[in-house]
């Protein structure tokens, strides 16, 4: 599974997801946002089957919100969820970091 499937412009709810293969205990985290989801609920239910299409299974770590403006080359990532909590941000922009490595990306723990 790729690392990194999130909007390419815009502000949208995101999820930070663990997936392990439960066969060899082996791990990796994802991060995980769509313009289209109202609820962070609704990212985790969106890549959950893919994770199992896997063969892994999934869990959430937390969420927040991203603020990619593509034309200024900087994601933002900020805030946290009401269900699963605040996301690690900085685990967030490392991995966002392997995907956009010509963006400035930040993050702040203020703001929902």
């Amino acid at each position: 599974m790729e690392p990194v499937d999130i909007e390419e412009h815009g502000t949208f709810k995101y999820v930070l997801v663990r997936v392990t293969n439960p066969k060899t205990g082996e791990s990796d985290t994802l991060v995980r946002g769509y313009a289209d989801c109202e609820y962070h609920q609704d990212v985790l239910d969106r890549v959950t089957p893919e994770a199992m299409a896997h063969g892994f299974d999934c869990e959430q770590q937390g969420g927040g919100r991203i603020e990619v403006d593509k034309d200024e080359g900087s994601i933002l990532v900020y805030g946290y969820s009401v269900a699963f909590g605040r996301a690690n941000h900085q685990t967030t922009v490392d991995i966002l970091k392997q995907r956009f490595p010509e963006y400035t990306i930040t993050f702040s723990n203020e703001g929902y």
